[in-house]
């Protein structure tokens, strides 16, 4: 690796959109104090981007822009690289170039690390350099440092959290003024929150690909993005923010890892959920992420902040490119060590309750058939509201804890069964059960009768 003798750290900058001109305005006003607290003079010295003619402002003169992103990696001047260019390529190439040179890489690309961190981590180990993401996982709330460092002896059961500010704002915003799905994310997009293209967030991919990191790090096991679980927030209706509410839940989309057993068995995903209005994570709002971390010795820590935005996503750069300078001084690197290989779990495998509403034929008998796919599978109901619609009915009910797999199973019924219209939404339910340990007992009614029993009836509204 390459030893820091000198004060000076001449960084060169892959990239200088929000993250990286945020990051050069935050190295050029905090300058004195980081250098009077280290000893280490910060100085941006290069900077790569596709567009020479834009103003970066006044932190980034015109001088140290070149549209040659490898040249910044080749130059032996510079001596640590960040990278904030997003996509897979070519960062993955010049994250690997500046690795092989020895030179310290500070990265907020989540998607490639969710992708390719292991190759990553690898290229970094044999190097003998830091490789430090603290930004790509939740903008400016420390999480990946911790989990690295201070639990690094604790056996991490569970990581539970939002980690999406796009589609915490959408939901808060459909739960607090009544605004539809379209009306959400057209705010959220008028804001900058939201891509005009926002796949990535309310389908889950973008929370996926942090989960993913997120696991790596507190399993030690190689988990890609590839290997979670997901289901978005695309299909959440108003009518199913109104019944949350009504029985005391609000909907977040979480992003979930738990570890079962000693066998090294995991489960990533990313699913809306029915959060409990008493739990600390119904009351993030808006745009702020939350991660709680379960352990067998400290329990449960909980890790909150702004988990997008130029400025609180800088400073988590900020903070990997100190450590990563100062360890380059000492002669020393970070070890994240080799990743083992998982044996991963569906969620057909895990318990939860579920939120499940049905729009049906509105005649006798339907209650019974529709009660009885339920008992067929084991999933026994737990509670069950009913509205009348003309000539239908809409019928939602919560299940008591039950296998994903049974779940999926009376679902696939209940599409053939002629009184039932439409399946609407499936969301899991988040409570003192569904959040403890799969490995332990619980008093799940999963094998007992539904209810209500079958012979129940809609009631008559003719």
């Amino acid at each position: 690796m390459r030893r820091v003798n000198g004060s000076t750290i001449r960084i060169g900058l892959l990239g200088c959109g929000t993250v990286g001109s945020a990051l050069a305005e935050l190295i050029a006003a905090e300058g004195d104090d980081i250098e009077a607290r280290t000893g280490l003079r910060l100085e941006v010295a290069r900077v790569a981007v596709r567009d020479l003619t834009r103003d970066r402002g006044p932190a980034v003169p015109t001088s140290l822009l070149t549209d040659d992103p490898a040249s910044v990696v080749t130059d032996p001047d510079i001596d640590l690289v960040v990278e904030v260019m997003g996509t897979v390529h070519p960062a993955e190439e010049l994250i690997l170039d500046a690795l092989k040179a020895g030179k310290p890489v500070v990265s907020a690309n989540k998607e490639l690390l969710a992708r390719s961190g292991a190759d990553l981590f690898a290229a970094a180990e044999a190097a003998g350099v830091d490789l430090l993401f603290e930004a790509a996982v939740a903008g400016g709330v420390p999480i990946v440092r911790p989990l690295r460092e201070s639990l690094l002896g604790e056996p991490v059961r569970r990581i539970l959290g939002i980690v999406n500010g796009t589609t915490n704002y959408i939901l808060t915003r459909m739960t607090e003024v009544g605004a539809s799905y379209d009306e959400a994310l057209a705010e959220a997009q008028a804001l900058g929150y939201a891509e005009a293209d926002p796949t990535a967030d309310v389908e889950g991919h973008d929370a996926g690909a942090k989960i993913a990191i997120l696991a790596s790090i507190a399993f030690g096991m190689q988990v890609t993005a590839a290997d979670v679980d997901l289901q978005g927030i695309s299909g959440i209706t108003a009518d199913d923010i109104a019944f949350a509410a009504r029985k005391g839940f609000v909907i977040k989309l979480l992003a979930v890892a738990e570890r079962r057993g000693d066998d090294g068995a995991i489960e990533v995903r990313v699913h809306p959920t029915l959060v409990p209005v008493t739990h600390p994570l119904a009351n993030v709002r808006e745009s702020f992420n939350a991660v709680f971390v379960h352990g067998d010795a400290v329990g449960d820590l909980m890790f909150y902040g702004r988990g997008a935005g130029g400025a609180p996503t800088a400073s988590a750069v900020l903070g990997d490119i100190i450590d990563a300078a100062l360890n380059a001084r000492r002669g020393f690197a970070a070890r994240f060590g080799p990743l083992g290989t998982p044996r991963l779990l569906s969620g057909a495998d895990s318990e939860s309750e579920y939120y499940i509403n049905l729009d049906v034929a509105d005649r006798p008998g339907v209650l019974a058939s529709v009660a009885s796919a339920f008992g067929a599978h084991g999933v026994s109901i737990s509670s069950m509201e009913q509205e009348g619609r003309g000539d239908q009915a809409r019928i939602v009910f919560i299940t008591h804890l039950a296998r994903g797999r049974d779940v999926d199973a009376t679902l696939a019924d209940l599409r053939e069964l002629d009184a039932v219209r439409h399946v609407g939404s499936v969301i899991r339910v988040l409570n003192s059960d569904s959040d403890s340990d799969s490995d332990s007992d619980s008093d799940s009614d999963s094998d007992s009768d539904p209810e209500p029993e079958p012979e129940l009836e809609l009631e008559d509204r003719s």
